[in-house]
């Protein structure tokens, strides 16, 4: 299965929750207890393990505030 990591972008994201809302595997947590430089709420990324980097968290956030990669296990050449 592939795993995913999402990147949140402190200065863009406005707290809104869009992104842990819309996770259906919970992998985003908010509030969390951080908060950006203007001052609102910040999302975390709680659950990397359960991620498969289906991008639903970046389609969601309004302010472009996330970018998701997806994982993939290097193959070694015999």
């Amino acid at each position: 299965m592939p795993r995913g990591e999402i990147v949140i972008f402190d200065q863009h994201c406005k707290g809104c929750g869009y992104c842990a809302k819309f996770c259906a595997r919970d992998c985003i947590t908010h509030p969390s207890g951080r908060y950006s430089p203007q001052g609102y709420i910040l999302p975390d990324f709680s659950a990397p393990d359960k991620c498969n980097a289906c991008g639903i968290c970046a389609w969601m956030c309004p302010d472009h505030a996330i970018d998701v990669y997806k994982l993939v296990e290097a193959e070694v050449a015999a």
